[in-house]
């Protein structure tokens, strides 16, 4: 039996669509030079970006949302970021090429990240994408992040189609599970912000890919 034909292809936004690595990394390395530690180099920073101030704070400073100074550190974090989120980040190589062919293909696409939308829609207006997405979902629109399938769901409801009919793409496993939970085809990113010790073909997705156009494959 022939699979459900792609209507709409939805991307997390950091390390999947927009490579915000930069930004994140700067903005962890001003954190530390205001508690006089010294900055790190963004090579060391990018693999942790896609798990956003929680990561970021656990190599910078050791620490996870259990230690008593971690709250402060992470609003403090989450303000300079707000001052510098679009300064560096810019789509990935491939990616509004990959925008085009999809449109030209009358396949809508769309956004769902965990970063909240206060983070997440101005800098989807700074980048100003010539092919609009039909929606842009931010981690805090429904009550549960991913690996929880509910923004992907809402993300549904808003574009009007079935969840077999979308493919969900990120570069984490909780991406991949949110996605299977929602009932989605799921390609994971292997040019993404992978952690140390993670691999990408473990996580169960339906397609791997090295590079934004390779999506084309999968559809």
């Amino acid at each position: 039996m022939n699979e459900p034909a792609i209507h709409c292809v939805l991307f997390d936004l950091d390390g999947t669509l927009v490579d915000t690595a930069p930004d994140l990394g700067n903005t962890l390395n001003q954190l530390m030079l205001e508690e006089g530690r010294e900055p790190l180099p963004q090579s060391a920073l990018r693999p942790f970006a896609s798990s956003g101030a929680r990561g970021l704070l656990s190599v910078g400073f050791g620490m996870d949302e259990k230690h008593p100074d971690y709250a402060d550190l992470r609003e403090r974090f989450l303000q300079i970021y707000a001052e510098n989120s679009t300064l560096n980040s810019t789509p990935f190589p491939g990616i509004t090429n990959l925008l085009h062919i999809l449109a030209e293909r009358g396949i809508h696409w769309g956004v769902v990240t965990n970063k909240p939308g206060w983070l997440t829609n101005p800098l989807m207006e700074k980048l100003a994408f010539a092919i609009a997405p039909a929606c842009v979902i931010g981690g805090d629109a429904t009550p549960y992040p991913k690996p929880d399938p509910g923004n992907l769901l809402l993300a549904c409801e808003q574009i009007g189609l079935e969840p077999e009919h979308c493919l969900y793409v990120g570069d984490a496993q909780r991406d991949i599970t949110a996605g299977q939970r929602a009932g989605m085809r799921t390609v994971a990113v292997r040019y993404g912000y992978i952690e140390t010790g993670d691999c990408a073909d473990n996580w169960g997705a339906d397609w791997m890919i090295d590079h934004p156009a390779q999506l084309i494959d999968c559809l």
